[in-house]
């Protein structure tokens, strides 16, 4: 018969093999997570996009005869720098999936829809932004010397409506990306699951 004081001994033992497993899980969910090219493009857009949000809060309105000048400058240079990254980082995610990860499949698509709709979103409002530009006449560049061509002729109403939707769209994004960090939080704090270890550096 088992002594009384086998029972901690044995779970002694078995400490090392539990942690060996835990280590080993970790290493499987980064192994198949995202690589160092899409964590780095994906945190490139986190900076862009508060960037943009930043500028455009504090940015004069635009109006008829509104130069592209200071903050409003800025924030040509910044979205089209943004454009660039988006444009990178779904070229990536499209020839480097990363592996699944270990959740239920009503998380998983939950996770797909919004993953979904945030990279619509990240292509729709700086190309309305874009258009509203052209349509005014402004040069849109890359870092300063790389000019994007003109999607919008110089003068279009659609084109400056599209500026306002533009502004709308923004306030959408803004909302996907707070449902996004709410459920990498809820990912953390409450189910206390790895899934966001699989993005950071």
């Amino acid at each position: 018969m088992r002594p009384r004081n086998a029972a901690p001994h044995d779970a002694f033992k078995t400490a090392p093999l539990m942690r060996m497993q835990s280590v080993d899980t970790r290493s499987h969910l980064y192994a198949t997570g995202y690589d160092g090219v899409a964590k780095f493009l994906h945190w490139l857009v986190v900076v862009l996009i508060t960037a943009q949000f930043i500028i455009g809060w504090t940015m004069p309105d635009i109006h008829k005869g509104t130069r592209p000048e200071g903050l409003i400058a800025w924030h040509l240079g910044v979205g089209a720098t943004l454009v660039a990254a988006v444009v990178l980082r779904i070229v990536w995610r499209l020839t480097h999936r990363p592996g699944p990860a270990p959740v239920s499949p009503l998380l998983r698509t939950v996770s797909h829809v919004t993953h979904g709709l945030l990279y619509l979103a990240l292509v729709i409002v700086p190309v309305l932004g874009w258009a509203n530009a052209s349509s005014r006449g402004w040069s849109v560049k890359l870092a300063g010397l790389l000019p994007y061509p003109s999607i919008s002729p110089v003068g279009s109403s659609v084109g400056h409506e599209m500026g306002d939707i533009h502004g709308y769209l923004a306030w959408a994004l803004l909302a996907l990306i707070g449902l996004h960090v709410a459920g990498a939080l809820y990912h953390r704090f409450v189910l206390k699951d790895l899934v966001l270890q699989r993005m950071l550096p």
